[in-house]
């Protein structure tokens, strides 16, 4: 049975207000597939019981926690869109690289870790003598339990078998009982932070390069201008923003030129003309 129309605006009332994801109204159909593994997880009942327990608990509370995680899209993989990696090292590492003896990239919706391992790999691939130069990869993503998850780099035969080569497979991770670890000397190239993008961000570098992919779709206008605004403030002038293939900051901020290399745009901050506006 369908929830009702006032379990769902309460669902989405709490969704955006405490991840800004935007759920559309056409999307009910998603809330059991979604709730039912946290029904399940939990001894409730139903999806129906499981709300009216939220109703009782407080709004920080844990299964407030666990039903907005639920409804953040974690659908990732290791090399996710070739061609993004093939610009990251053919031209922005590089144009980086060979300018300057630091470099600091943030994956800033990392999930469950495979694009902050994904860029540590190609860094020890193509650019090893980056180990005698101050590096940091900064990882984030808003939901505790996925940040948990990717700090123990910890995957299944179907999550390493989804973007990485046989040879990258036997190189950087070892097999422990039925999941695969990937080693010590990737792992530790990456920190891990929990940081909630809509609230205010931590002290963070300026950041030569970040990734923001496939995040701004999920959230209204308002929000993504938010997030640019912020992104400026940490992003160095001339540095890299990779967002989604159907994601366009041109149209919400007039501070970075598209660039295009194959089959990837990337977006570039100006020289000049910086925001200084407060969020």
């Amino acid at each position: 049975m369908a929830i009702t129309t006032n379990d769902f605006e309460y669902l989405r009332f709490l969704v955006r207000n405490k991840s800004g994801i935007a759920l559309e109204s056409d999307k009910q159909y998603l809330t059991e597939t979604r709730l039912m593994p946290i029904v399940r997880q939990e001894g409730i009942g139903t999806v129906e019981q499981l709300l009216a327990a939220m109703r009782r608990e407080q709004p920080s509370g844990r299964l407030h926690t666990m039903v907005t995680e639920a409804f953040a899209t974690k659908e990732t993989y290791f090399f996710r869109d070739t061609f993004v990696f093939e610009a990251l090292e053919k031209l922005v590492l590089p144009d980086i690289i060979n300018n300057k003896r630091s470099l600091a990239i943030w994956s800033a919706a990392c999930s469950s870790g495979q694009e902050p391992y994904t860029i540590a790999m190609i860094l020890a691939e193509t650019f090893p003598f980056t180990e005698n130069r101050t590096v940091k990869i900064i990882a984030s993503d808003f939901s505790k339990g996925i940040l948990d998850r990717a700090r123990k780099g910890n995957y299944t035969r179907v999550e390493i078998s989804r973007g990485l080569s046989s040879c990258l497979q036997k190189k950087y991770f070892q097999k422990q009982g039925l999941t695969w670890q990937i080693k010590n000397n990737i792992r530790k190239k990456v920190e891990f932070r929990n940081i909630n993008l809509l609230e205010v961000w931590p002290p963070l570098p300026d950041m030569d390069v970040i990734f923001l992919r496939n995040v701004l779709i999920y959230f209204d206008i308002n929000n993504r201008k938010m997030i640019l605004d912020k992104v400026l403030r940490v992003l160095k002038p001339g540095g890299w923003l990779f967002v989604g293939t159907a994601e366009t900051p041109n149209r919400l901020n007039s501070h970075f030129e598209q660039i295009r290399h194959g089959g990837a745009v990337i977006y570039r901050r100006k020289m000049y003309g910086a925001n200084c506006s407060d969020g």
